[in-house]
């Protein structure tokens, strides 16, 4: 076993596969570096496993979601972005501090075709992560009801997907884009949730503090209880890192997780990807028909 709390699976490990260190973009680039990343899998390029920060802080709506859903007057006075994912699922609050978030894409022809099969394999290096980082989680035991539909970390905790706590807090939410060619698999860290600024960015948001608390777990709590009782590796943290030491440690663990599990090298994006994904992130995600009517102007 790794130091990353994975070892290289054979399922997939095998292909070629890069690593993107973390990256801090705004929401319309983040999900289309996505869109990119299932093109170079599609035409034979490498899978890409990549770790992102969101700036500005952004909701993230879910595929289906009516955008009435939103409080568009408190985000854009809070210069909070807006964007619609490809993914299903409720929106997610991607704070720039509090939110870490991954992706994996790979070619559908080397992932199972089962949905639940496919998730199961693909968070192997998210659950590994969590607990390299001090945060004990699993698959959820037990169903709970939701308390906000439109908000992912309070909607109803579901077994077949949702990683959570001992205690029953849901601390990753995953989604998958599927298409003919490639498998999008991104998520997101509750690692310093701040339950008033999140539920603020939806229209008809009352869910009490206390229970938002009682239903979405903090990583950086928990890390920074575990880092207290030993000594703190160096090596975790970068010259250009931010301040926080327990997020560098959680971006650090979850890079290496993913790169142990499909046995990645270090790249980045190509010239031509970065202009791809300027151009998918201006005429699609940029887009008030995308984001607001689900219109795919790129269709």
């Amino acid at each position: 076993m790794t130091d990353a709390g994975v070892d290289p699976n054979p399922a997939v490990a095998d292909a070629e596969w890069r690593v993107v260190t973390e990256e801090v973009l705004d929401g319309a680039t983040a999900m289309a570096y996505d869109e990119v990343a299932a093109e170079t899998a599609a035409n034979g390029g490498p899978r890409t496993v990549r770790v992102y920060q969101w700036l500005p802080s952004t909701l993230s709506l879910g595929y289906r979601q009516d955008a009435d859903d939103v409080d568009w007057r408190f985000c854009e006075r809070e210069g909070i972005d807006v964007v619609r994912r490809p993914t299903g699922g409720g929106a997610i609050y991607h704070d720039t501090h509090g939110d870490i978030s991954y992706s994996i894409v790979a070619p559908a022809d080397e992932l199972p075709g089962d949905l639940m099969e496919t998730y199961e394999l693909l968070c192997e290096p998210v659950l590994a992560a969590l607990r390299a980082a001090g945060v004990p989680a699993d698959f959820a035991e037990t169903e709970r009801e939701a308390i906000f539909e439109p908000a992912c970390f309070l909607r109803d905790v579901n077994p077949a997907h949702d990683v959570v706590t001992p205690e029953g807090k849901k601390v990753a939410g995953n989604a998958q884009h599927r298409t003919r060619d490639a498998v999008v698999q991104h998520g997101s860290f509750s690692f310093a949730p701040n339950p008033e600024r999140h539920c603020s960015c939806f229209a008809d948001c009352d869910v009490p503090v206390e229970q938002f608390e009682d239903r979405v777990a903090s990583m950086e709590a928990t890390i920074e209880r575990t880092i207290e009782t030993r000594e703190y590796e160096g090596e975790d943290v970068g010259p250009l890192d931010s301040l926080a030491v327990s997020r560098d440690h959680a971006v650090r663990t979850l890079e290496r997780s993913l790169a142990a599990w499909c046995d990645a090298d270090e790249q980045g994006w190509t010239e031509a990807e970065r202009e791809r994904a300027r151009e998918i992130a201006d005429e699609k995600y940029r887009t008030e028909a995308w984001t607001r009517e689900r219109d795919d102007p790129l269709a």
